[in-house]
């Protein structure tokens, strides 16, 4: 019996597919997966970094992107579409995805947070340009900062309680009251909804 293999998808023909889908889809490697909707908490929290980036980087070098772009991760042959980013590099020209973002943030939901942890994590330390990683969670107020050091090693940013966020690509910092504005927490929530959030 012969074995029928699927050809994998090259990177030129996943970007033509999506500029003509109605779904968005990451890549990796020549393997294409379907993005599931995101919940109340989720959009809020990303909204609310991302207009709050937006208007503290107004007028200066670095731009803010939302989940509609792309981020080329090259060294991982891979297209992912980050919660949010921010570009402060002039010579990421790209119209429909990115590679040299500064900063990168990750709402956390239940189906995507292990990815976000591991697989993501790890093809972001390879871009050069970025100098920082928040993952925020949307169930309860925590959030994580990684921050590549001059060095270049990641260090996991310790917090105290309450504190504000520093982000120092963009020379800012951002207080959970502003991260989680508007947010109500799902309380008791049958755990197949919550997957879905």
């Amino acid at each position: 019996m012969q074995l029928a293999f699927k050809p994998r998808l090259t990177a030129e023909d996943y970007l033509a597919g999506e500029m003509a889908s109605d779904i968005r889809h990451e890549y990796v490697d020549g393997e294409v997966y379907a993005m599931a909707g995101a919940g109340e908490p989720h959009n809020l929290i990303a909204l609310n970094v991302a207009s709050r980036l937006r208007n503290l980087v107004r007028g200066g070098p670095c731009r803010v992107f939302i989940s509609d772009m792309k981020l080329h991760v090259a060294d991982w042959d891979a297209f992912y579409y980050p919660d949010v980013m921010v570009v402060c590099d002039a010579r990421d020209t790209q119209t429909h995805y990115k590679e040299l973002p500064s900063l990168v943030v990750e709402v956390l939901s239940p189906s995507t947070e292990s990815i976000d942890r591991r697989e993501k994590m790890l093809a972001y330390r390879t871009l050069p340009s970025l100098r920082e990683y928040l993952l925020i969670a949307q169930d309860k107020c925590h959030v994580e900062l990684y921050r590549r050091a001059d060095n270049g090693a990641w260090y996991l940013a310790a917090l105290p309680e309450g504190a504000a966020v520093p982000l120092e690509c963009v020379k800012t910092s951002l207080t959970l009251d502003e991260l989680y504005e508007d947010v109500k927490f799902i309380q008791n929530m049958p755990p197949a909804l919550i997957n879905n959030a």
